[in-house]
């Protein structure tokens, strides 16, 4: 906790000064972020540090592997589903981007014979990568950054099964997009819309 405190201590001498006029306004007139990002949890993958986005910029939701689940009505809890319905219903954001990243610990976990084997929450939540494995059975490069691609893939395939999602991509009022960040070199490799295939940002 001393460690977040030191950091708050910096923040408040530092950039709170500097952005105090953006603050007051963000909390008087509420949020409108253009984009919102499915991003992994992973402690080294920030999206708001990746983009150099300020506050107000990025409707974020993080998680294990950057999974978007497939809709469905059922159960009780469903947090991402919320933030996505959320985001797209009440903010209308213009763009949902899957932001995968290199060396995706998920993603090796998934590869395992039994995924998340032990655990309540982990193992289902893999299995959501069960499609993307089946997809590079036989991959010539190496099976980890494969299945980090093809989870990309899978996501954006999911987010178009929710109604409200998939109405507002055929009006033309959201886009999806895909990428995935390598931590060691610090590329960004967009997806192509059309070939799927993803190239690295100039």
């Amino acid at each position: 906790m001393e460690q977040l405190i030191e950091g708050y201590r910096r923040f408040r001498a530092g950039r709170w000064p500097e952005q105090r006029a953006l603050y007051r306004k963000l909390a008087s007139h509420g949020q409108a972020p253009p984009t919102m990002v499915i991003a992994c949890s992973d402690s080294r993958v920030d999206p708001a540090t990746i983009f150099d986005a300020g506050p107000g910029e990025l409707f974020i939701i993080r998680n294990v592997a950057n999974l978007a689940p497939p809709f469905e009505s059922g159960g009780v809890y469903h947090g991402a589903s919320a933030a996505i319905e959320f985001a797209v219903c009440v903010l209308k954001v213009k763009q949902i981007l899957v932001l995968g990243h290199a060396q995706c610990g998920g993603c090796a976990a998934a590869l395992h014979d039994d995924p998340g084997a032990g655990t309540y929450f982990l193992a289902p939540w893999l299995r959501m990568l069960e499609k993307a494995k089946a997809r590079i059975e036989g991959a010539a490069e190496d099976r980890q950054s494969a299945l980090e691609y093809e989870s990309i893939r899978v996501t954006l395939e999911n987010l178009l099964t929710f109604p409200f999602v998939r109405s507002a991509v055929a009006a033309q009022k959201l886009s999806l997009a895909g990428a995935r960040f390598g931590v060691a070199d610090g590329v960004l490799e967009v997806m192509d819309a059309n070939s799927g295939q993803f190239r690295p940002v100039d």
